[in-house]
C-alpha cells in the first residue's frame, strides 16, 4: 500500500479536518454513510461538519435535505437528497436481483405478492404525511399481507430498492415512511456508463486512496462494475501500483495529514466499513475486536490513522467514554482521547 495511504484517508474522509459547513454537505462528500445505527450515523455526520450539533443533523434529516434509504448492499444509509435517485436505480437492482429468490421461498413475496404489498404501500402513503413502520404494518394486515416474522421489513425494503419509498422524518425514536417522489425532487435518469462514471468520482472524493475492490465492495458492484467505474474517469483521477495493486484518488484531494490528533469514530463509520481492506488501520489479529460475527463495527479510537481501541458511552447513556484499549495507550493519548470526547459531547449538547 502506498506509505501515506492513512495519512491522505483522513483528510479526504472528513476526520482531521472538517469538510463540510452543513451536514447535507458533509454527507454529499461522501457520497453515503453507512447508517443502520441511527445515532452512531449522526456522529458521523456530525464529526465531519464545523461546529455541528445532533440537533442540526437531525434537522436536516427532517427537512429531508439527508435522506436514509437503502440504495446498496442492502443496507441503510444516509445520502443528500440529490444522490438518492441515481444511487438507488445504479446499485439497488443487483441487491433485488440477489434476494428476489430467497424472499419468493422464505417470506412468500413472489411477484403478485410484492406488486399488491407495493399497491397497498402507496395508497397508505398517498396522502402525503409521513407514517411509521406500525402504522403500514397495520395496513398490510387489513389488506391481508402478513407483517410478521420480518415480512413487513422486507416488503417496504424492497420497496425502497425500487424507489417507491424511503424514510422520511424521525417521530419520537422511530423512523417514518414517505413516498419517495413526494419526498426528494423528480431528476433526469442517468444513462449507466454516466452513473458508474459518477460514482466513482464520487466514491473517491471521500474515501480516496482505494481500489477497485475497495469500491466493488463499498458499492455492492461486481468488480468488473468497479473497474470500468474507475477507468471511465482515469483521464481525470490519479493512480500509483504497489506490490500489484492500483491505488486510484482525484487530483483535487486534500493534502496528506500528519496529524497526531486523537479521533472518536462511531459505530459503522465510512473510514473503516467504507473498504474491503480494514488492514491499512486495523491489525488482522484485533479484526474481531472491531467486526464481530454478527455483523456489529464498533465505535472506535483513532490515532495517527490507526485503531488503537475501541470505545462506547457509558452506562444510562452517559457522556463518559468507556475504553476497549487494543494496545497500551500512554498519557498523552489519554489526553487526546479526552479532548476528542469533548467535542463529542458538545455535538451531542452535553458540554458547555
Amino acid at each position: 500500500m502506498p506509505p501515506s495511504l492513512t495519512a491522505r484517508r483522513l483528510p479526504a474522509q472528513g476526520i482531521c479536518t472538517p469538510v463540510a459547513t452543513a451536514p447535507a454537505d458533509a454527507v454529499r462528500h461522501l457520497a453515503a454513510m453507512q447508517a443502520q445505527d441511527y445515532h452512531a450515523a449522526l456522529w458521523a455526520v456530525g464529526l465531519r461538519t464545523e461546529d455541528a450539533t445532533r440537533e442540526q443533523v437531525e434537522d436536516a434529516i427532517a427537512r429531508g435535505e439527508i435522506v436514509r434509504t437503502w440504495p446498496m448492499r442492502g443496507t441503510l444509509h444516509l445520502l443528500a437528497r440529490d444522490d438518492v435517485r441515481w444511487m438507488v436505480a445504479l446499485l439497488a437492482p443487483r441487491v433485488q436481483a440477489a434476494n428476489a429468490a430467497r424472499i419468493a421461498r422464505d417470506f412468500g413475496f413472489d411477484a403478485p405478492t410484492l406488486a399488491h404489498g407495493r399497491h397497498v404501500i402507496e395508497q397508505a402513503l398517498a396522502g402525503g404525511a409521513p407514517m411509521s413502520r406500525t402504522a403500514l404494518y397495520a395496513r398490510m394486515e387489513a389488506a391481508g399481507i402478513a407483517s410478521n416474522g420480518q415480512r413487513g421489513l422486507h416488503l417496504l425494503n424492497w420497496l425502497a430498492h425500487e424507489s417507491v419509498i424511503c424514510q422520511g422524518p424521525r417521530h419520537g425514536k422511530q423512523p417514518t415512511f414517505v413516498l419517495l417522489d413526494a419526498w426528494i425532487p423528480a431528476a433526469s435518469s442517468l444513462m449507466r456508463d454516466e452513473a458508474l462514471h459518477r460514482l466513482a468520482l464520487r466514491y473517491l472524493q471521500g474515501h480516496g486512496p482505494a481500489t477497485v475492490d475497495d469500491l466493488a465492495w463499498w458499492s455492492g458492484l461486481t468488480r468488473k462494475d468497479a473497474r470500468q467505474a474507475l477507468q471511465s474517469a482515469a483521464s481525470t483521477l490519479e493512480q500509483d501500483t504497489h506490490d500489484g495493486v492500483t491505488w486510484w484518488w482525484r487530483p483535487d484531494a486534500p493534502a496528506a495529514s500528519r496529524s497526531r490528533a486523537v479521533h472518536l469514530l462511531p459505530a459503522f463509520d465510512e473510514y473503516l466499513i467504507g473498504y474491503r481492506d480494514r488492514t491499512p488501520v486495523l491489525d488482522a489479529a484485533q479484526t474481531r475486536r472491531i467486526f464481530s460475527v454478527n455483523g456489529l463495527v464498533a465505535a472506535t479510537v483513532i490515532i495517527e490513522g490507526r485503531v488503537a481501541a475501541a470505545w462506547k458511552r457509558g452506562a444510562a447513556g452517559g457522556d463518559e467514554v468507556v475504553l476497549d484499549p487494543l494496545r497500551a495507550l500512554d498519557d498523552v493519548e489519554h489526553a487526546g482521547i479526552r479532548h476528542a470526547a469533548q467535542r463529542w459531547r458538545r455535538f451531542l449538547g452535553d458540554a458547555d
